[in-house]
């Protein structure tokens, strides 16, 4: 049996590390998920899965996406922003094309939700065909915690948000923790998530 991650070793890191000493049961419960995630459905591969450093790179990216919240939450605005931005009738016609909102009020019911907020019609299309959960029609179903935590992993595990996925900066031959930052959005904060997730990884190093 492969050995399990030792969560007392883990939480009595990241409180110190990440949260200042203090965690609240919000945190705790969306920590909590992402170690079942992981725990249910990578620790028992023996493929380039079930390498921590994946791990610890989602948790870095989530930490920073929903500003220590470790919960899903709602991208940052309201409806008029959301229009203008993301609606096909908005002032970006072309990004609304992009992100799949042909349809006047798209812009408003795919804006970004989860722990990387998916954005747009087509993402919220996506999602939903790689998980089996009906989001166009329920776009709030990304800020269930357990589904926002599928939809952390398996997009950036596949690669679905930007084409670049965690198993092209970290395998047995790579590790790199910058460039990483590739896999969501550019190399925006990359310096920033990257020490984050570093942190995380020394708290994910004991095993039991």
């Amino acid at each position: 049996m492969a050995p399990h991650i030792n969560r007392p070793f883990f939480y009595d890191h990241v409180r110190l590390q990440m949260f200042e000493g203090r965690l609240r049961q919000a945190q705790v419960s969306g920590l909590e998920a992402f170690l079942d995630y992981w725990e249910a459905n990578h620790t028992q591969r023996n493929d380039a899965q079930n390498d921590d450093r994946w791990l610890a790179y989602i948790f870095g990216t989530a930490h920073h996406e929903v500003d220590r919240k470790m919960q899903p939450i709602k991208e940052y605005g309201g409806r008029a922003y959301f229009k203008r931005e993301y609606d096909i009738d908005g002032r970006r016609p072309d990004k609304a094309k992009a992100l799949g909102n042909l349809e006047p009020g798209d812009g408003a019911k795919f804006h970004g939700r989860g722990y990387v907020q998916i954005t747009g019609r087509a993402n919220y299309a996506d999602m939903s065909a790689r998980l089996g959960v009906d989001l166009v029609h329920n776009p709030d179903l990304a800020l269930d915690t357990e589904i926002a935590v599928k939809i952390i992993f398996t997009g950036m595990a596949d690669g679905a948000f930007t084409g670049k996925a965690l198993h092209h900066y970290f395998n047995p031959m790579r590790e790199d923790w910058r460039q990483a930052r590739r896999i969501v959005n550019g190399l925006d904060r990359a310096e920033l998530i990257a020490s984050y997730a570093q942190k995380y990884y020394a708290a994910l190093s004991y095993k039991s």
